[in-house]
């Protein structure tokens, strides 16, 4: 995320509910698919999972980046 971005999140997201999970879920995921990518070897399971934990934090970001410039305007 660009830092203006950043800087948004962090003063919406203490009145604007909606921000701040979708932020809280954008850094689950980050967490999660760091976890599975720091292994030397992944499972056919454990890469279908990364491509779904990409495509969700992908889709979260989009939503969230939406808001941001829904509340900037």
């Amino acid at each position: 995320m660009e830092q203006k971005e950043l800087e948004m999140i962090e003063k919406l997201s203490p009145t604007h509910a909606d921000i701040r999970t979708l932020w809280e879920e954008h850094m689950l995921y980050e967490k999660q698919l760091e976890k599975l990518e720091s292994k030397p070897y992944r499972s056919p399971a454990e890469e279908q999972e990364r491509r779904l934990l990409k495509k969700q934090k992908l889709d979260g970001k989009t939503k969230l980046v939406e808001l941001l410039h829904k509340y900037a305007n």
